[in-house]
């Protein structure tokens, strides 16, 4: 049986991560036509995502703990530099992320747009990675 038919929650997981990227590029591309109420939606469901997943994720691993990396050679260093990137991105864009829907919020558009900058690449290659981090984990079966 494939491990990803074993690990319903990470699947569920990485689908969160992808469903928040995908609302992230949409909500750019909303934003970059100046279709303001769209890219409202669009980055309040990535936020929603977001927050969902992260509540998933931490629950996930309390309950089953550490997944160690079973696979050898270049693969592992290439799994390691991207969950390195990713965790240590992660933990940054939380602040970054509730700066930037706080500006918006309260109409401070201008910093929002500046914030904003930095926030969305960030958030984006954070959703990205995370999927890529399951793939390598679970869809190529290096998990344990």
């Amino acid at each position: 049986m494939s491990v990803l038919l074993q690990h319903p929650w990470p699947s569920f997981n990485a689908a969160l991560n992808a469903l928040s990227a995908v609302f992230l590029f949409a909500g750019f591309i909303f934003i970059r036509r100046g279709n303001i109420n769209r890219h409202r939606a669009c980055m309040g469901t990535a936020f929603i995502a977001s927050v969902i997943f992260l509540t998933s994720y931490l629950a996930y691993h309390a309950r089953v703990g550490h997944v160690h990396f079973l696979g050898v050679g270049p693969i592992r260093h290439c799994y390691f530099a991207i969950l390195l990137s990713h965790t240590l991105l992660a933990f940054v864009i939380v602040p970054l992320i509730l700066r930037t829907l706080y500006l918006a919020l309260n109409e401070r558009f201008i910093e929002h747009r500046r914030w904003a900058r930095w926030t969305l690449p960030l958030w984006f290659y954070v959703s990205v990675t995370g999927v890529v981090v399951y793939w390598m984990l679970y869809g190529l079966g290096h998990a344990a």
